[in-house]
């Protein structure tokens, strides 16, 4: 079984959209644990609303890329809009952090709430 650790993000409609991407996932993974989410400003583009940001901890039988594929669709069923800019606003992104104890997104070195999130959920390294 692999061990990983999925960024959560979102800003439109938060409140709706995180509770059923949760959902629809455990439908297909076995979740572990999910962290507390937290507000953060937006990074790049200003004017937007806030972000909601947590992760959750999970079990698959899944390699890597077919769970980032899978990642990928569900945040398009989940109607995520493509087409904006980059760091635009979005109902949902996901984005694995942690693989196996191996940290695989550089933005865990830069974005605080990213590493309180992960050390919830009991993953913590020196940076």
């Amino acid at each position: 079984m692999n061990d990983c650790i999925i960024g959560i993000g979102s800003n439109i409609e938060a409140e709706i959209h995180i509770p059923e991407m949760l959902r629809l996932l455990a439908k297909d993974i076995e979740i572990v644990a999910v962290s507390q989410m937290v507000q953060t400003k937006p990074i790049g583009i200003k004017e937007q609303p806030d972000y909601t940001n947590g992760a959750v901890r999970i079990r698959t039988k899944m390699e890597m890329a077919a769970l980032a594929s899978y990642l990928k669709q569900l945040e398009d069923r989940m109607g995520r809009d493509r087409s904006q800019k980059k760091f635009g606003p979005r109902n949902i992104d996901l984005d694995i952090l942690i693989w196996n104890n191996t940290v695989i997104d550089p933005d865990y070195y830069t974005r605080d709430f990213l590493r309180n999130s992960a050390a919830e959920l009991g993953f913590e390294i020196s940076i």
